[in-house]
């Protein structure tokens, strides 16, 4: 199903790291742990969520996109839906295109239902690839490039999916560990010439292959664990990255990225961060 009602494009990303103009986030208002569906959620499941904290870092990062320059839109959340502040899981932007994602956990099933009647209401085109199981978390766009991690929430005949749909790109499956939930846990574009990577949750032969595109910045287990990888880049190398991963933050400027810190530590409880939380709709 797709949206066509302008001739302008209301939507608009080839990359991870050009400017970010207009981005698609939720608050964390009804956000816990009601299901365990990643490896992070199994150690904070008793702790769970501090809503009020969880809202409260929530502002803070928002209010900082916009004092950078970022538009940002609310999807409204729904008390049905305690996974919903992961906005970029249920879609992704390619060129003038929202693709939706079909959820792999059943707990998050009827968020993209959400966000089509979000982007239909503002007349952006969408399209629904609901034939074969895909996360945007699994979802990395270089350009003329793009990334598909598969795993158990993304499965390989996405690749052949997106090849049809867009055939002026070129789409590289990624094989990673996927006790890690998503490729951008893992990995994660910062540049045209850098990206973090966490080496441990892929093959030798893949860590290979990303060094020849890539200056690879080599995150540590502690760090991942903390979705150190899960940064977001908003364009002009600015990057916005929790304070605890003080390894990743002093790598990042020691490579002239301008690193913006942002306390999420009650939000990657449920195992995602900041590019996690953040749908683009227009880079460029």
């Amino acid at each position: 199903m797709s949206s066509h009602a302008k001739e302008t494009p209301s939507a608009w990303c080839r990359s991870e790291y050009d400017p970010l103009r207009l981005v698609l986030l939720c608050p964390p208002k009804y956000m816990e742990i009601k299901e365990i569906i990643n490896d992070v959620q199994k150690r904070y499941q008793q702790e769970n969520i501090d809503v009020e904290t969880a809202m409260h870092q929530h502002r803070q990062f928002v209010a900082a996109l916009q004092e950078n320059g970022v538009e940002t839109v609310m999807l409204e959340p729904s008390d049905h839906f305690p996974e919903q502040v992961f906005t970029r899981d249920i879609g992704f932007t390619i060129e003038d295109t929202v693709f939706i994602g079909d959820m792999a956990a059943s707990i998050r099933k009827g968020e993209e239902e959400e966000l089509q009647k979000w982007l239909a209401k503002r007349q952006i085109r969408f399209q629904s690839l609901g034939s074969h199981r895909v996360e945007g978390g699994d979802v990395l766009i270089d350009q003329d490039t793009i990334f598909v991690g598969i795993s158990s929430r993304t499965s390989e005949k996405t690749i052949q999916e997106l090849e049809q749909k867009l055939p002026s790109f070129q789409v590289i499956p990624v094989h990673f560990d996927e006790r890690y939930l998503h490729l951008d846990c893992v990995f994660n574009i910062l540049s045209p010439t850098e990206a973090l990577i966490f080496p441990e949750a892929l093959s030798s032969e893949t860590v290979s292959m990303l060094a020849e595109r890539y200056t690879l910045i080599p995150v540590n287990r502690e760090e991942q664990f903390a979705l150190g990888t899960n940064v977001l880049s908003i364009g002009g190398r600015r990057v916005f990255s929790q304070p605890q991963n003080r390894e990743v933050n002093a790598q990042l400027r020691q490579h002239g990225f301008h690193v913006i810190e942002n306390d999420f530590s009650e939000i990657i409880k449920s195992g995602g961060a900041f590019r996690c939380c953040t749908m683009p709709v227009i880079r460029k």
